[in-house]
């Protein structure tokens, strides 16, 4: 999410209009207000490294959970690799389309494609996705902090103390840390935060894999389920996974800015990065699973005790991630929403520039006052990622599916081919499979809610 932009285009290019690609292709980049694609820079390996940056966060602490819910390690590593199949997929349809529109962000490409409709639908689950990400993240800088100042207090009920009460801690680490980083017009130090998220995401992985070896001796162990209960316990589990692998919004940047941006090229390189990606999930997953069993909090940082030096230094580099992840996702939400605004006035950035200031302090306190909020009053994040894991679908398979079904209707001379009819199907399957895991997701997080 780190390379989210949103950039103002009334132009509907309705693919579905066209019938031949190569018109469709001169009609694109014929638009008076198209913005000019930058091609080259950014070579195959560094392009592997910013994807892994993309999909790598604070979803890891989630994974063994995700395990214990889908039934044990072969189910959960089998929904991995069954799923990693389209989500690999969704990425090379979406630099596909891309190439063809001459788009340079996700949210352009979905536009371009599908039209008006579908892609301010995109740009609103966008500002939704990135809204409630943020919202996690505070969440996550609560928890991590009960459990670092449990034990340098040495006592398990920290709320007791009003400098260690959990509101207070997360409002004024908020306040003085992620607010002022949020207020800048451009983001400058997104390569860092980069830097420091696969840093510490791969030092938790190895510290979990430690732990599991040499385990701690007050750890309790619950039941280790060896498969799922039922199937729904299995798609209970698909929105963690969504959520952690969901690097779709900001791929297309990364592959616009490539040396020789072909999708071959970019296969080779998303495969690789998907492939590290699984790795330190699955090594976090699995072992993180095994260590505790049943009995694995929602967050497997909480499992641990608050004593260990060790967790207690990745629960502190969790908490330096999203501190510098928030802004980020935060400038991404606030160019999808100034976007959205300007549509709505029929205005461009050049005719609004003059109250730009003034929109940016609104959007940026108003954004961080709800989440914040939120924040302080939603304790457990498993409400939050089921809610974002089945949008995440929505940016894996829905809208990578329609791209797909509205490129292969702009090139409808070759529908009598075999291959035209699978790429067909393959973007409906998509489409219908991502819609019900979205939702599957929702509804069965509100039927909990509504229970408790």
């Amino acid at each position: 999410m780190a390379c989210c932009e949103a950039l103002v285009n009334s132009n509907r290019g309705d693919w579905g209009q066209v019938g031949n690609t190569g018109e469709l292709t001169a009609l694109l980049r014929s638009s008076p207000t198209q913005q000019p694609v930058k091609r080259g820079g950014t070579p195959a390996l560094a392009a592997v490294f910013i994807v892994v940056n993309a999909a790598l966060g604070a979803g890891l602490l989630n994974f063994p959970y995700a395990f214990s819910t889908a039934g044990g390690v072969v189910a959960g590593i089998t929904l991995q690799v069954c799923l990693l199949l389209f989500i690999i997929a969704g990425l090379l349809i979406l630099a596909y389309c891309s190439q063809v529109s001459n788009k340079a962000t996700y949210q352009e490409v979905v536009r371009a494609a599908c039209g008006c409709t579908v892609g301010t639908t995109c740009d609103v689950l966008v500002a939704i996705y990135t809204f409630g990400t943020c919202t996690a993240f505070l969440i996550i800088v609560g928890d991590q902090l009960d459990k670092i100042l449990e034990g340098l207090l040495h006592t398990a009920e920290v709320d007791d103390h009003w400098y260690s009460d959990r509101k207070f801690t997360i409002s004024v680490l908020s306040v003085l840390v992620i607010l002022p980083l949020s207020i800048p017009k451009e983001i400058g130090f997104q390569k860092y935060a980069s830097t420091l998220s696969v840093l510490g995401t791969c030092y938790i992985t190895v510290i979990v894999i430690i732990k599991y070896i040499w385990p701690d001796e007050d750890i309790i162990i619950g039941d280790i389920p060896t498969r799922p209960s039922s199937w729904m316990a299995v798609f209970n589990a698909i929105p963690t996974i969504c959520f952690g692998f969901q690097c779709h919004v900001s791929s297309v940047p990364v592959f616009t800015s490539m040396e020789r941006p072909t999708v071959q090229r970019w296969g080779w390189v998303v495969t690789a990065a998907v492939v590290v990606c699984l790795f330190v999930y699955m090594g976090t997953g699995v072992f993180g699973f095994l260590t505790f069993g049943s009995s694995v909090n929602v967050d497997v940082l909480l499992s641990y005790p608050s004593n260990d030096i060790a967790m207690a230094i990745a629960r502190g580099s969790i908490v330096l991630c999203v501190l510098t992840s928030y802004p980020i996702l935060h400038f991404c939400g606030r160019a999808v929403i100034e976007g959205l605004w300007l549509r709505y006035k029929g205005e461009t950035l050049e005719m609004e520039r003059s109250r730009e200031r003034r929109r940016r302090l609104l959007l940026t306190i108003t954004w961080f006052v709800l989440t914040l909020v939120l924040g302080l009053f939603i304790p457990d994040i498993g409400k939050v990622i089921s809610i974002i894991g089945g949008l995440a679908a929505c940016f894996i398979f829905v809208f990578p599916g329609l791209c797909l079904i509205e490129a292969k209707r702009a090139e409808i001379q070759h529908a009598g081919c075999a291959s035209w009819w699978a790429s067909v199907l393959f973007g409906i399957f998509m489409v219908c499979m991502g819609a019900f895991i979205f939702g599957q997701s929702t509804s069965s997080s509100i039927y909990h809610d509504l229970r408790k």
